[in-house]
């Protein structure tokens, strides 16, 4: 199986910074795979938080996680400063397909790629709903 190489920077529509703490390494030195779906997950929700697309408890529709996947290229390790650059792949009718990569401070190639869905949901019932218009709209400026 040939392996594709880690994606840049350049390819990557929004940025955050995290922060690696003491706790994210496991016994073999290096920051645990559980992290990276954090630090993703977390970049995302910014991303629509800082928008105005999200309010965490008033949000009548919600995205919640269907599917999500990463792939390691190179260790991360406390106390490495980190940014994580996403972008969206695939905007469907309720969902949509964020890819995330983790960058070491200084780093061009991404350490860790990945991506997750997410289906648009009512709240209240659960089940899928249309991406509503404000939050497409912001998505469509992050498609790669």
């Amino acid at each position: 199986m040939t392996r594709s190489p880690p994606g840049t920077r350049a390819e990557y529509r929004a940025f955050y910074p995290v922060t690696t703490r003491w706790a994210d390494n496991d016994p073999y030195g290096h920051v645990n795979n559980t992290v990276y779906h954090a630090w993703f997950d977390t970049a995302v929700n910014r991303f629509l938080i800082v928008n105005g697309l999200l309010e965490l408890g008033a949000s009548r529709v919600v995205a919640v996680m269907a599917e999500n996947f990463c792939r390691y290229h190179g260790e991360i390790a406390y106390p490495d400063d980190v940014t994580i650059g996403i972008r969206v792949a695939r905007l469907g009718t309720s969902s949509v397909r964020y890819e995330s990569a983790a960058f070491r401070e200084g780093a061009d190639s991404a350490s860790a790629e990945g991506y997750f869905v997410h289906v648009y949901v009512d709240r209240a019932t659960m089940r899928p709903v249309p991406i509503p218009a404000e939050v497409r709209a912001a998505l469509a400026g992050i498609v790669a």
